[in-house]
């Protein structure tokens, strides 16, 4: 399987992210799983004439396209005219290039929250029009239009983070390098379900803190940060506390609130993202499916039956009160 890989307005960072892919053999890993690079900005050696050639190939059908990968967002102005990126060496600006690559692409895959959404990219008055593949936010449309299929029978497939992790970008290609991704494999927002079916909530090491109510106050405590720090983990679609990054780490683990960058929006919360917005003192983003009558019966009765161990270790940077020492086998 063929892949082209391109990078749009963004920072590079879910092809940084790629780099940490747990292999010590990068190319032996894609050449296991049947995937050919044919070009990538960082990883190639291919540039100026070389590269146009290639693209010009792929877009003529010259050169068999699989899969296109497209990283950052797609800058469509000053106006529309796309000339606020201009691909080097070809005069045409960078959105072109996309349409053109993708009508003759098999697959079409955004790597990343920018490329699927638009992501940081487009935050705020967003000046250079920045838009996702196939989704404006939540919205669908995008550069390709809500109705664009590819010739393979899939919509923009939205492998969306801030990074992604490596693993989501490597599952979803060599799942399509066997056929083995359909629409059925997708979300509602066209994401990959092995991943977006999961909630960040799930494995985190803080949720025992979480089910007593025992939140942390500041970033260094122990304690569950949905109620004061801005942690949208129950409500984040990724497998983060699962499938950890680097084999070991996750944001919630390293001390970080989850800013549920797998999410549409996610850049633009509307509030500070170490804040939780309240009203009337309770959380405004709750768990994903619980009514809100619900949560606040389940908040007064955890925080009423809360061991003195959890709320003390909640509030500390280190475990204070270990685990009391009980026979457990049965009387």
């Amino acid at each position: 399987m063929n892949v082209l890989w391109l990078q749009s307005g963004g920072c590079g960072g879910c092809s940084m992210s790629l780099l940490c892919a747990d292999t010590a053999d990068f190319p032996a890993l894609l050449k296991a799983g049947g995937i050919e690079l044919l070009w990538h900005p960082s990883l190639s050696l291919a540039s100026g004439a070389e590269l146009v050639a290639l693209l010009e190939a792929c877009r003529d059908g010259r050169q068999p396209l699989d899969v296109l990968c497209v990283e950052g967002a797609l800058l469509r102005g000053p106006q529309g005219s796309g000339r606020f990126h201009v691909l080097a060496g070809t005069g045409r600006p960078m959105v072109d290039w996309v349409r053109e690559l993708a009508r003759a692409a098999t697959h079409v895959v955004a790597v990343g929250s920018c490329a699927a959404w638009g992501g940081l990219s487009a935050t705020g008055p967003n000046p250079t029009e920045a838009c996702g593949l196939q989704y404006e936010d939540d919205r669908p449309g995008g550069l390709l239009g809500e109705a664009f299929v590819a010739r393979g029978g899939l919509p923009v497939v939205n492998v969306a983070g801030c990074p992604t992790h490596p693993g989501w970008v490597l599952d979803t290609l060599m799942a399509l390098a066997a056929g083995l991704l359909s629409g059925a494999d997708l979300d509602p927002l066209n994401r990959p379900r092995f991943y977006a079916d999961q909630l960040v909530h799930h494995g985190c090491t803080r949720n025992e803190y979480y089910e007593f109510k025992a939140s942390a106050e500041k970033p260094s405590d122990l304690g569950c940060m949905m109620e004061h720090l801005g942690c949208k983990g129950t409500q984040a679609h990724a497998d983060c506390n699962t499938r950890l990054w680097n084999g070991e780490g996750s944001c919630t683990r390293g001390g970080y609130a989850c800013i549920s960058c797998t999410e549409p929006g996610f850049q633009d919360p509307g509030h500070p993202f170490h804040r939780t917005p309240k009203l009337a003192g309770i959380p405004i983003g709750l768990p994903t499916d619980m009514p809100k009558a619900w949560f606040v019966a389940l908040a007064s009765l955890s925080k009423s039956a809360t061991p003195w161990r959890v709320k003390s270790n909640a509030t500390a940077d280190h475990l204070v009160v270990a685990p009391a020492v009980r026979k457990t086998r049965l009387k």
